[in-house]
């Protein structure tokens, strides 16, 4: 078994990768588990799930969980079922679509929802919003300015309430020739909010 403890934070190496298609670090990840606030029995969609690590990670917390993994290339879906079965995880349930066109056609509706912001991340948060179950949780990142702008602008028109916003700052020690130094992980923002 690849990861054989019942806490989070698998190391990155251990998901299989294609070049170019993001990877959630393990330590931002674990910040981003942390806020979707999971419940025993749930249901989660990722969208634009790339590699695979947050599905996993949550199928291996919370086994009773239906999690559904929304991505749109079917090279990077095929890498995320993969990945599902280097982890023997049986509860995520991978979509190829384009969010957030695709979105309206899944089932179940979601009590918690993650994605990572870019060019329509007001369009997904709007769009997932309107399916979200009440008191359900949305938590999305914004990489650069402009994403947090329209993520925090989406949020207060939709009237989340307990929004949260952390920024990550995290470094990791590596070895650089002969002197060791740190090295900044994926600095962003991560927003959430909940559905009255």
């Amino acid at each position: 078994m690849l990861w054989q403890y019942v806490t989070p934070g698998i190391p990155d190496e251990l998901f299989e990768r294609l070049p170019g298609i993001p990877l959630s670090k393990r330590e931002v990840r674990l910040l981003l588990i942390s806020s979707l606030r999971m419940e025993a029995k749930s249901v989660l969609w990722d969208i634009g799930a790339g590699t695979g690590t947050i599905p996993i990670e949550i199928a291996l917390l919370c086994p009773q969980t239906q999690i559904v993994a929304v991505e749109r290339d079917p090279e990077v879906a095929n890498l995320i079922r993969r990945n599902c079965d280097r982890f023997n995880v049986t509860n995520v349930k991978v979509i190829e679509g384009n969010a957030p066109d695709c979105l309206a056609e899944i089932k179940p509706l979601p009590h918690r929802v993650c994605f990572e912001g870019g060019r329509t991340v007001k369009e997904i948060l709007t769009a997932v919003w309107q399916l979200l179950q009440p008191s359900g949780r949305v938590v999305a990142t914004a990489g650069n300015l402009e994403s947090l702008y329209a993520l925090s602008e989406g949020f207060a028109e939709l009237q989340a309430r307990n929004i949260e916003v952390v920024q990550s700052s995290i470094n990791r020690l590596e070895t650089r020739g002969i002197n060791q130094t740190f090295a900044a992980i994926d600095p962003m923002f991560i927003l959430s909010g909940e559905k009255i």
